[in-house]
C-alpha cells in the first residue's frame, strides 16, 4: 500500500469535501477513494472522517493528520522542485549588484564567459559602492566585500580579500621602506575615504590588533585612483589585492608590512532567502566561485604556489 497516495487521497477528499469530487480530481473511481480511506483508517486504528449522507467532516484526529499530511506533501513537492531547478536552464533577467572597482576589474571581464553557455539569460549589472537593499530594490544577487552586516541574506564565500600596504619602487628609493607600522608616521599615506575612519589603518603587532594613524596629501573615495597615485610614486596606500594584484606582479608596486596588515574579510555572493535557489542565481554564484576562488589569481604576487601555477 502506498502511504503517500493514501495521504494524497485523504487531503483531496478533505479539500473537495466529497469522495466523488476527489475521485474526479485524481482521475480514479469513487470506489477506489472509498477503499483507500477505509484502509487508511484501519491501518491507523483511528477514524479520520465523519461521514453522513449530507456532508463530510474531520474528526479531531483527522484534523491533525490532515495538517501533517499537507506539510509532508508540500515537502515532497519542494524536493522535486529542487531537483528540477538543478537541471533547469538559467533564463530570464539576472540583476546583479557589485562594487565599482571589483566589478570593473574582474566581474565585467568575466561576464561574457558566464553568459555564453546561457543564451536565454539576460544580465543587468549595477556597479555601485553603495550598500544596496537586495529585497527592496529587487536584485537577485550581490557581490559584497568585507564583513557582512545583514544576516537575513544567504551568503557564500567566494574568495579571501587580502589587503597590502604598497608603494612604488621610486617612492621607496626616495623615502625608504617602513619596517614597522609606526614608521608610517614618517610617510605620505594616501587615504581611502569610503570607510568610517580613513586616518586609521589597522595592523596586527605582536598578536594584538591596533590602529596606526595615517596622514597624507591625497584623500579619495575610489581604490583605483589610490592605486594610480601609488604607482606614480605619490605615497603609500593600503589596498585590496584585487585592485593592485596586477601591479604587484608587474613590479609597478611593492608590498611592505605584509605580516602586519589585518586582512580578515572576504568576497561573498549574497542573495535573499527563498525556498529554492533559482537556476540563474545558482549558475552565477557557482561560476564566480570557480572563477575567483578559493585562491584568486590576483594574489599571485603574494602566493608563490599561485605564481608557480600561473607560470
Amino acid at each position: 500500500m502506498d502511504r503517500l497516495d493514501d495521504m494524497i487521497a485523504f487531503v483531496s477528499v478533505v479539500d473537495c469535501r466529497s469522495f466523488t469530487a476527489a475521485a474526479e480530481k485524481l482521475g480514479v473511481s469513487k470506489s477506489v477513494i472509498s477503499r483507500r480511506m477505509t484502509e487508511l483508517e484501519n491501518r491507523l486504528g483511528a477514524r479520520l472522517l465523519n461521514r453522513t449522507t449530507r456532508r463530510l467532516s474531520m474528526t479531531e484526529i483527522g484534523q491533525a493528520f490532515y495538517e501533517r499530511s499537507v506539510r509532508i506533501l508540500a515537502d515532497v513537492d519542494d524536493a522535486e522542485a529542487v531537483v528540477s531547478s538543478l537541471h533547469a536552464s538559467p533564463r530570464g533577467v539576472l540583476r546583479i549588484a557589485a562594487p565599482l572597482s571589483f566589478g570593473m576589474l574582474h566581474l565585467a571581464p568575466a561576464l561574457p564567459d558566464f553568459m555564453a553557455p546561457h543564451p536565454d539569460l539576460e544580465v543587468e549589472l549595477d556597479l555601485n559602492d553603495r550598500y544596496v537593499d537586495l529585497v527592496e530594490e529587487r536584485y537577485d544577487v550581490a557581490v559584497r566585500i568585507g564583513r557582512l552586516k545583514d544576516s537575513s541574506l544567504v551568503a557564500r564565500r567566494i574568495a579571501p580579500n587580502r589587503r597590502v600596504v604598497v608603494g612604488s619602487p621610486g617612492y621607496f628609493a626616495r623615502h625608504g621602506r617602513p619596517e614597522r607600522p609606526d614608521d608610517l608616521l614618517n610617510h605620505n599615506c594616501l587615504l581611502y575615504t569610503n570607510v568610517p575612519i580613513a586616518e586609521q589603518w589597522q595592523f596586527r603587532v605582536d598578536g594584538v590588533q591596533r590602529p596606526v594613524r595615517a596622514a597624507g596629501s591625497l584623500r579619495v573615495n575610489n581604490g583605483e585612483t589610490l592605486r594610480d597615485a601609488a604607482v606614480a610614486g605619490l605615497g603609500l596606500a593600503i589596498l585590496p589585492t584585487f585592485i593592485c594584484g596586477s601591479d604587484l606582479s608587474a613590479g609597478r608596486l611593492e608590498p611592505v608590512l605584509v605580516g602586519n596588515v589585518v586582512s580578515d574579510s572576504a568576497v561573498h555572493a549574497v542573495y535573499p532567502h527563498g525556498r529554492h535557489l533559482s537556476p540563474k542565481v545558482r549558475a552565477f554564484v557557482d561560476f564566480i566561485a570557480r572563477r575567483f576562488g578559493p585562491k584568486p589569481y590576483w594574489d599571485c604576487a603574494l602566493d608563490p604556489e599561485l605564481r608557480d601555477t600561473a607560470a
